[in-house]
C-alpha cells in the first residue's frame, strides 16, 4: 500500500543521506582503472561486462525518493540488489522532486548524495546542469520527445492523473465538478504541495483543464483549488495510504497507478478519469554529475531500461505504469502482455505538458498557490 508520495521537507532528505555507509569508489569517480564518471555510454567504458564489474566494486547505490510501492520500487530494489549483488541505499523515501535535488546541492561531495534521481520534469529541467549524460543500451527505443540530445534526463515511466475516491461514501464521481459539491466536505486531497510534488503540479493541471483552461495556463486549476478551500471541501495535507485508512482523504487527485484499489488497500475504492482533462506525464530518471557511485548508477540505468521479462520497463509495467519504452516492447514483443492489458483504458487524446508548460505552471504556483488556498 502507498505510504509515502514523494513529498516531504528538504531537512529530512540531508539527514538521511547522512545516514547512508561509505562508499567504496573514490573521489575521482574512477572503479578499475576506468573513470564511469565520464562515461556517456556502457560501450565507452568498455562494455555492459566493464560495468558490471565496476558496479560490483563499488558495491553501494544511493536512491532517493522511491517509495516501495510508487510504480513497483519496493521490487524493482530488491531485484537489482539480488542480480548484481549491490546495497541499494534508499533514503527519504516520502521525498519530493525538489528534495532530490537539494540532496543533491547538499550532500555533494559525500558518500551520502545520491547517485540515480527519479525525477519529475519540470524539476528535472531547472536542474540539469547537476547531470551527467548518459545513454542506456535501449536508447534508440526510446521517443526522441521524451530524452535529452545529450542523455542528461531520460524519461523513464508514466500514467494519467486521476480521481481516486471511496465508493462507500461517495456517488459515482463522473466530472471533477463535482468535486465542488457539499457532500465532498473535508474530503479532496492532492499527494502534497504542487510548488514541490510533481504529481500535485499535474493534479491542479487536470482541474485546469477540466474547468476550461489550457496547458498553457494552469491559472484555472488554482482558481478551482480556491473554490475548493472556501467550499471547505480542500484537505491540505498529503494523501497516503494512512490518510485514506484514516478517513482523512477520501478523495484523492493522483496518478491513476497510485489510485487503484490494491494499491491503497481499499475494496471500496474507484478510479475515475476524466475525459474532457486527459493529462499525462512521465517521470525522468538522471544521473548526480558527481554519483560517488558512478558505476553502479550507471548500471542502474541500464536495468531500468531493459526490456528483458525481468528488466525495470516491465517491473514499471507490473505495477501499473506505463513504462517509455512501451511502444518498442509492443512491437518487439518484450512486452509483458498481461500487465499491459490490466492498464486503465483512455480514450481521447491526452495531453502532455512540454518543457515550457510545465515550468510556466511551476512559476505560476511558486507566485500564486499559497495565497489560494489560505
Amino acid at each position: 500500500m502507498i505510504s509515502h508520495y514523494r513529498y516531504a521537507f528538504a531537512g529530512i532528505a540531508a539527514a538521511a543521506l547522512l545516514t547512508v555507509g561509505c562508499s567504496s569508489s573514490n573521489s575521482s569517480g574512477s572503479s578499475g582503472g576506468t573513470n564511469w564518471s565520464a562515461k556517456a555510454s556502457a560501450a565507452a567504458g568498455g562494455g555492459m561486462s566493464a560495468l558490471v564489474t565496476a558496479a560490483k566494486q563499488e558495491g553501494t547505490l544511493n536512491v532517493i525518493a522511491l517509495p516501495p510501492n510508487w510504480a513497483n520500487y519496493g521490487t524493482i530494489i530488491k531485484d537489482f540488489e539480488a542480480k548484481y549483488g549491490i546495497k541499494v541505499n534508499s533514503a527519504n523515501p516520502e521525498g519530493s522532486s525538489q528534495d532530490e535535488v537539494n540532496a543533491v546541492q547538499q550532500e555533494n561531495g559525500t558518500s551520502a548524495a545520491p547517485d540515480v534521481l527519479d525525477i519529475g520534469m519540470s524539476v528535472a529541467l531547472a536542474n540539469t546542469k547537476l547531470f551527467a549524460p548518459y545513454e542506456v543500451s535501449t536508447w534508440s527505443s526510446i521517443p526522441t520527445a521524451q530524452k535529452a540530445p545529450d542523455g542528461t534526463w531520460v524519461q523513464d515511466y508514466g500514467g494519467y492523473m486521476s480521481i481516486g475516491y471511496d465508493s462507500a461514501k461517495f456517488p459515482s464521481i463522473t466530472s471533477v465538478s463535482q468535486l465542488l459539491g457539499p457532500q465532498f466536505k473535508n474530503a479532496v486531497a492532492l499527494d502534497g504541495n504542487p510548488t514541490q510534488a510533481n504529481a500535485a503540479l499535474i493534479g491542479v493541471m487536470m482541474t485546469s483543464l477540466a474547468s476550461g483552461g489550457s496547458a498553457g495556463s494552469i491559472a484555472a486549476g488554482v482558481n478551482f483549488f480556491h473554490q475548493l478551500k472556501q467550499a471547505g471541501n480542500f484537505v491540505p495535507v498529503q494523501a497516503t495510504s494512512a490518510t485514506i485508512k484514516a478517513g482523512t482523504t477520501p478523495v484523492v487527485i493522483n496518478w491513476d497507478y497510485l489510485n487503484t484499489a490494491a494499491v491503497v488497500g481499499s475494496s471500496t475504492w474507484k478510479v475515475f478519469i476524466p475525459q474532457n482533462a486527459i493529462i499525462g506525464g512521465y517521470y525522468a530518471q538522471a544521473i548526480n554529475k558527481q554519483a560517488p557511485h558512478p558505476a553502479a548508477a550507471r548500471l542502474w540505468e541500464e536495468f531500468l531500461y531493459s526490456q528483458a521479462a525481468s528488466g525495470g520497463q516491465n517491473l514499471w509495467l507490473e505495477g501499473g505504469a506505463r513504462p517509455v519504452e512501451q511502444q518498442a516492447m509492443t512491437g518487439n514483443k518484450s512486452i509483458n502482455s498481461s500487465a499491459a492489458s490490466a492498464l486503465p483504458a483512455v480514450s481521447g487524446t491526452p495531453v502532455f505538458l512540454t518543457a515550457a508548460q510545465a515550468t510556466s505552471a511551476s512559476t505560476y504556483l511558486a507566485a500564486n498557490w499559497a495565497a489560494a488556498v489560505k
